[in-house]
């Protein structure tokens, strides 16, 4: 089958195409900007790219048009399809009906830590000599790829991100109800994506939909501390369930160590000790998470808590970027308050009193809207300096909001900044030998972990 995707160059229909690939298929695609690492990784994989989408690759006349997201009414490719008749899917249904029909499908949803849980998951299963697939939004450091069918064997268990957001312009269902998930993660449940959903309710009708799609020999991990996830649950539950977190007696539990080690306890008994690099509260409650759903597969709990002291996290999740003059960079993924506030606590516990220099880009759609500006002073009180970058405008790349307005309950250890070259100087000159400076922004940021290394060497 020939397919041409639309939007290629995003996270996960760059993966599709790669699995597609694998799988046999002949693979093009257009998107509106094709610039590496995506483009030069699908390159790599011998598929053409087209930048934009002129309406004359109809031309290439593919068997099926796969459509992703980023894809709107009006685009005028997609007019063209639209207008001639052709034939087009969503990329969650190709992926659903080509890749992930007849596997042992393994989901991880959530708000928070989908890519981490996904991938400490993905990695269980690899050191335990299932070789799955996978397709993760993120690169697990463990595998150097975000995608693949398969490992040495033609392995009948595949793990996916399981995303909320939803599938294309023309189904508005969450992408996740596509994978048809046997063993499902629910890992937390939170208010995101204001652009889409209106609260927290429809993102639960969204996660019960997740629920009913889940078979009776499947399992369902879920997060017990969670009410918004008890909510979800009583709304209907056909399938087997164990509860990792909260209070309950029974399920999974664990006991943390100052190091960061924790033990794992299952139904009141200790299964092993995790010994591990990981910082966080919520990089442990990923970790209970993924060795229950690597349990519902066969792994045995001790193999899997073994495994979990090799994982070497994912690019852009707490990942050191350099070191100049005793001044260490880091890059994390943090956008949402919750993570920001998280990430920033787990700097905290690993550096003790040294200084926090946080410098944020609120660059989500659910942050552009300023749906939750008032949380920001409150998720970055651990940090001891913090600089936002965002400038106020009605444009895509602008914020709806005025940053420094919100930043400032913090009172003076808060800076607002609408150019990158401003921040990256003022940073710069803050900074001291043995801070530990962290940037967090959901894209590339414009590059600034690295102008803030090179600043600093100067």
């Amino acid at each position: 089958m020939h397919i041409h995707i639309l939007g290629i160059c995003g996270t996960f229909m760059g993966g599709l195409a790669v699995l597609a690939k694998e799988a046999g298929h002949k693979v093009t695609g257009c998107d509106a900007n094709v610039y590496p690492p995506m483009s030069t990784q699908l390159q790599a994989q011998g598929i053409e790219l087209i930048e934009g989408f002129d309406p004359d690759q109809i031309k290439l006349q593919p068997d099926l048009f796969v459509v992703g997201n980023v894809v709107s009414r009006g685009n005028p490719l997609m007019e063209e399809i639209l207008n001639r008749g052709l034939s087009y899917t969503s990329g969650p249904q190709w992926i659903g009906e080509h890749i992930l029909r007849g596997k042992w499908v393994l989901a991880a949803a959530g708000t928070h830590g989908k890519t981490t849980t996904s991938s400490m998951l993905a990695w269980l299963l690899e050191d335990a000599g299932y070789h799955p697939g996978f397709l993760i939004g993120g690169v697990p450091m463990n595998f150097g790829i975000s995608a693949r069918l398969s490992g040495k064997t033609d392995s009948s268990f595949f793990v996916i991100e399981a995303d909320e957001y939803d599938t294309a312009f023309f189904d508005k269902r969450s992408k996740f109800v596509h994978y048809h998930a046997k063993t499902a993660i629910l890992n937390n449940l939170e208010y995101d994506h204001a652009d889409i959903f209106p609260d927290l309710a429809a993102i639960e009708t969204q996660f019960h939909h997740l629920v009913r799609t889940v078979p009776g020999v499947g399992r369902l991990i879920v997060n017990g501390a969670e009410s918004s996830l008890e909510r979800v649950l009583a709304r209907g539950c056909w399938s087997e369930k164990e509860f990792f977190g909260g209070a309950r007696e029974s399920g999974w539990s664990l006991v943390e160590h100052e190091d960061d080690s924790f033990d794992v306890i299952f139904n009141g008994a200790k299964q092993g000790t995790v010994h591990w690099a990981l910082t966080g509260a919520h990089n442990r409650m990923n970790g209970l998470a993924a060795i229950a759903a690597a349990r519902h597969a066969g792994v045995p709990a001790a193999q899997a808590i073994e495994s979990l002291s090799r994982f070497e996290n994912v690019r852009r999740r707490m990942e050191v970027r350099g070191v100049v003059k005793q001044i260490t960079v880091y890059d994390d993924f943090a956008h949402h308050p919750t993570a920001i506030a998280t990430t920033v606590a787990g700097l905290r516990k690993k550096v003790g009193k040294a200084r926090i220099l946080a410098v944020l880009e609120p660059r989500s759609n659910t942050m552009k809207l300023g749906t939750m500006k008032e949380a920001l002073p409150g998720s970055l009180a651990d940090a001891d300096l913090v600089f936002g970058y965002g400038a106020k405008g009605s444009g895509k790349e602008g914020l709806g909001w005025d940053l420094g307005a919100a930043l400032a309950p913090l009172g003076k250890k808060a800076q607002a900044f609408d150019a990158l070259d401003a921040l990256v100087a003022a940073v710069a000159k803050a900074a001291r030998p043995g801070d530990h400076i962290l940037a967090m922004s959901n894209g590339g940021f414009g590059g600034v972990h690295q102008k803030i290394l090179d600043a600093l060497a100067q």
